[in-house]
């Protein structure tokens, strides 16, 4: 059964969560929110938000919030912007569309970011599924096109995993070499500096652009001929 309950409440209950937690009072956030060039999340809003105002017919409405404004409120709030639709640990279940029923927040984090195909049939047999209607007369399916438009959500954390590997696997075979032996290190080393150039490789057949990496790993990825497009990588200094 569905309730009432919309994504705006839960952001609306977060908000004077964390103002609460941060001892701020309405005028505070205001002010913090305006010196974010938010110039329009006055004291009232804030009130609006918070505990909404009624309308002619008596029920009580609070203000939306803009996607705009969840980023300022959650840099004022020093809480993750997306923490304060999907407050993870505090709530069981938030909502997700207006013909869907509510979901644990850690599930929809992951339509959020990508990490997971949205599973909004159901339940059958209590488990929800992923709708497999074709999108349009002739579009693909939806979660094939789900699916495509979410890889690059999925390739650039990716990269990132990568790049410290590397860069851990390096500073033990360096600190291997300078006690004379680093046969193994460097074997890590080089295995994990693979692993990171397949990724890149990837990312370059899909037309990603690039993080900037070490100058040093970027040479020794070329000196190794790795790359398919070895000129493609920015350097950034070797900190």
């Amino acid at each position: 059964m569905h309730s009432d309950r919309t994504v705006s409440d839960v952001i609306a209950e977060q908000v004077r969560r964390h103002r609460t937690r941060l001892n701020l009072t309405r005028e505070q956030l205001a002010a913090e929110c305006a010196r974010l060039g938010a110039t329009e999340l006055t004291y009232a809003a804030i009130v609006s938000i918070e505990t909404g105002r009624r309308d002619k017919t008596g029920k009580r409405r609070r203000r939306e919030v803009s996607v705009d404004e969840l980023l300022v409120l959650g840099l004022a709030l020093a809480v993750p912007p997306l923490l304060l639709a999907l407050p993870l640990g505090t709530e069981e279940t938030v909502p997700t569309v207006p013909a869907a029923e509510a979901r644990d927040p850690y599930t929809v984090w992951k339509w959020f970011t990508g990490e997971e195909t949205p599973t909004l049939a159901g339940p059958v047999d209590g488990r929800h599924y992923a709708d497999p209607r074709p999108i349009g007369e002739n579009g693909p399916r939806w979660p094939a096109a789900w699916g495509a438009a979410a890889y690059p959500a999925s390739l650039y954390p990716e990269f990132e995993r990568r790049r410290q590997a590397v860069q851990r696997a390096r500073l033990r075979a360096e600190a291997e070499e300078s006690k004379g032996g680093a046969t193994a290190a460097r074997t890590e080393y080089l295995h994990r500096l693979e692993e990171l150039a397949r990724h890149i490789n990837d990312m370059g057949r899909t037309g990603l652009p690039i993080p900037a990496l070490r100058a040093d790993v970027i040479e020794d990825m070329k000196g190794l001929d790795m790359l398919d497009a070895p000129d493609s990588i920015t350097p950034r200094g070797n900190e």
